[in-house]
């Protein structure tokens, strides 16, 4: 375990290198001045080349890049152009929203995934498996940017059972969890049906039939066990594609975590807090990743052993 670990941890050295470089680049593409932004446009020419100087936007673009790794290295993304607060302490304030609406949708998407896909591949072709494969279907089809006003709609304004927005007890879990969570529950219904069909299958499975087993030990113990394996890579992928749905979604529910604060950013045109949200946001995937990755390979040692 320890090697495989060296290896996973020796490999993510160069896609987050790879990340940061990108994120650089791709944030200096945007058009516009970023000293016009906080000056403004009336802003003397002399004060303006001033300010240029302190943030080395007078020099190349590879020289520009070597400040941002330095200041990197040392913890600093910069600071804020409309705040002027650092970046840093602004994202890590709304980071935790983040993640308790990424928690809480995934527990929604397991606690509708896990029983569907389990009965539906018991039941294959019966009414709760075509119901079930109907349900995954309509998830997969409805977006978040259209779900979640449907909720508002429904439960804030018409039934006046949740709030609309904001965060300030556990009701405000409910609306936009179930707007990330659905699509993700549909995804892992499909993914826990298919996999116990095909486990269902394997010999020792047959074997454990053959044995006079209770058919609940049978479905706990050989088949469910085996048929998660794979479940459990697509979790983690999920997880990591709900902190980059949560961009609309927190938009939405006026959610005060990073996705709301990436698009306000992006409407200020505030670069290094651009920067430092989709940085954050890519790093966070890539961990997921790596988790996953180790956490598989502690359910399947087989992994391990792989060149």
């Amino acid at each position: 375990m320890r090697s495989y670990l060296a290896r996973r941890l020796l490999l993510l050295i160069p896609v987050i290198f790879g990340v940061i470089t990108l994120v650089f680049f791709l944030i200096h593409l945007i058009p516009g001045d970023p000293v016009d932004i906080m000056l403004g446009e009336t802003a003397s020419s002399s004060d303006k080349e001033t300010l240029r100087k302190q943030l080395h936007l007078d020099e190349p673009l590879g020289a520009q890049y070597l400040h941002f790794l330095n200041r990197l290295g040392h913890g600093d993304l910069g600071r804020s152009l409309h705040s002027n607060r650092p970046v840093l302490s602004t994202i890590l304030k709304r980071y935790p929203n983040t993640l308790e609406l990424a928690f809480f949708a995934m527990l929604i998407a397991l606690l509708i995934a896990l029983p569907l896909g389990i009965f539906s591949a018991l039941k294959q072709h019966s009414a709760v498996d075509t119901g079930s494969m109907f349900f995954a279907l309509l998830g997969v089809s409805l977006p978040n940017f259209w779900l979640g006003p449907l909720l508002i709609l429904l439960f804030s304004v018409e039934l006046n059972l949740l709030p609309v927005s904001g965060k300030e007890g556990i009701l405000d879990f409910i609306l936009p969890g179930i707007t990330l969570g659905l699509g993700m529950s549909a995804i892992l219904t499909r993914m826990i049906r298919s996999s116990l069909l095909e486990v269902k299958q394997k010999e020792y499975v047959l074997c454990a039939r053959a044995k006079g087993l209770a058919e609940y030990r049978v479905v706990m113990k050989h088949t469910l066990r085996n048929a998660l394996i794979p479940v459990v890579t697509i979790v983690g992928l999920q997880f990591g594609g709900l902190l980059a749905g949560s961009i609309i979604t927190e938009t939405i529910f006026s959610w005060p975590g990073i996705g709301r604060l990436t698009v306000q950013a992006i409407s200020a045109r505030d670069y290094p807090l651009v920067q430092g949200c989709v940085l954050f946001i890519s790093l966070t995937y890539v961990l997921i990743n790596l988790g996953t990755d180790l956490l598989y390979a502690f359910i399947d040692p087989r992994i391990q052993y792989q060149k």
